[in-house]
C-alpha cells in the first residue's frame, strides 16, 4: 500500500526492544493521513501497546528503546522530543487501563488534560462543555468522584481529559477493553463525531476488530511484532481470513496477504 502525501504521523520499518534484549517490533510501517482513523489490529502480544509507547517516546520509562526505523509526528522525529512536549505540540495519548484520579471529581479529572497548555479561562471551560456535548453522562456525573463512576465513565473520562489537551493526534489504546458493547459504541461514535466535524486525526489500538474496522478509515495488523497486513477498513471488513483470525485461528498464512502488503 502507499502511503498517504504528508501525513501527521508516519512510522518507518520500527524495532523496539525492552532490557536491551527483547525484541518486540521487528520492521513496523504505518501511516497516519491527517484527518483519518487509522485502527492497529492484533491479538494480546502483538505489539500494539509497545508501538503506541514508541509513537509518545514512552518506551524508554518501561525500559524499552526504539533500536531502529523513524516516527516522524508532523515531520519531527519524536525521540528527539519529551512525552510532555509532543502533548504540548498536539500529540495525545489515552493509555490502556482507564487511568483517572480516582480521589477526583470527574470535572477535576478533565480539568487536569487543559494544564500545560496556554489558554484562558473561558477557553477552558469551553472545552470543557465540548466534553460534556459529546459524552453527556459525565456532565451528569462531574462532581462524582471518578473512583466512584462505572467502567465505562472512567474510560470516557480518560478520553475527555485527552480532548482537553486540543490533540492534533489523538491516540488510543484498547479503549473498548471489559466495557459492554452498547458503551462502546458509544465511545467510538463520539470518536468518529470528531473525526467527522473537526477533522481530529485518530490512531487507535483495539483486539476487537469488529468495532475498529466499523469506524476506521484504514487499519494495519501486526502479528507478533510485524506488520503483516494494511488496508481500508471497508475491504478489511469482507475479508473472512481476518474474522478466523481474530476468533482465535491460526496465524494468517503468507499466501493469504496481498503482495504489496505482505510483511
Amino acid at each position: 500500500m502507499s502511503s498517504p502525501e504528508n501525513p501527521i504521523l508516519s512510522i518507518s520499518r520500527v524495532e523496539a526492544v525492552y532490557n536491551g534484549a527483547i525484541a518486540a517490533l521487528h520492521g513496523v510501517h504505518l501511516s497516519v493521513a491527517k484527518g483519518d482513523i487509522v485502527a492497529l489490529l492484533g491479538s494480546n502480544g502483538a505489539g500494539k501497546t509497545t508501538l503506541l509507547r514508541a509513537v509518545s517516546n514512552l518506551l524508554p520509562a518501561e525500559r524499552g528503546a526504539v533500536t531502529a526505523g523513524r516516527i516522524l509526528f508532523d515531520g519531527k522525529d519524536v525521540s528527539r522530543t519529551n512525552p510532555s512536549h509532543l502533548v504540548r505540540q498536539g500529540l495525545v495519548q489515552v493509555l490502556e487501563g482507564r487511568h483517572c484520579f480516582r480521589s477526583l471529581t470527574v470535572e477535576e479529572n478533565l480539568f487536569t488534560g487543559a494544564l500545560g497548555r496556554p489558554s484562558s479561562r473561558a477557553g477552558v471551560q469551553a472545552e470543557l462543555e465540548r466534553v460534556y456535548a459529546l459524552f453527556p453522562r459525565l456532565a451528569e456525573k462531574r462532581r462524582t468522584r471518578s473512583g466512584l463512576t462505572s467502567g465505562g465513565e472512567q474510560q470516557m473520562t480518560a478520553i475527555g481529559r485527552g480532548l482537553m489537551s486540543r490533540p492534533k493526534l489523538f491516540v488510543l489504546d484498547e479503549p473498548s477493553m471489559g466495557l459492554a458493547p452498547l458503551i462502546v459504541d458509544e465511545i467510538f461514535s463520539a470518536l468518529k463525531r470528531l473525526n467527522r466535524d473537526e477533522g481530529l486525526s485518530i490512531l487507535v489500538a483495539e483486539q476487537n476488530s469488529a468495532v475498529a474496522l466499523k469506524y476506521a478509515d484504514r487499519a494495519t495488523v501486526l502479528e507478533n511484532g510485524k506488520s503483516v497486513l494494511e488496508g481500508s477498513a471497508a475491504d478489511l471488513r469482507q475479508r473472512a481470513d481476518i474474522k478466523t483470525y481474530y476468533l482465535g485461528g491460526a496465524p494468517l498464512p503468507p499466501q493469504h496477504f496481498p503482495k504489496e502488503t505482505a510483511a
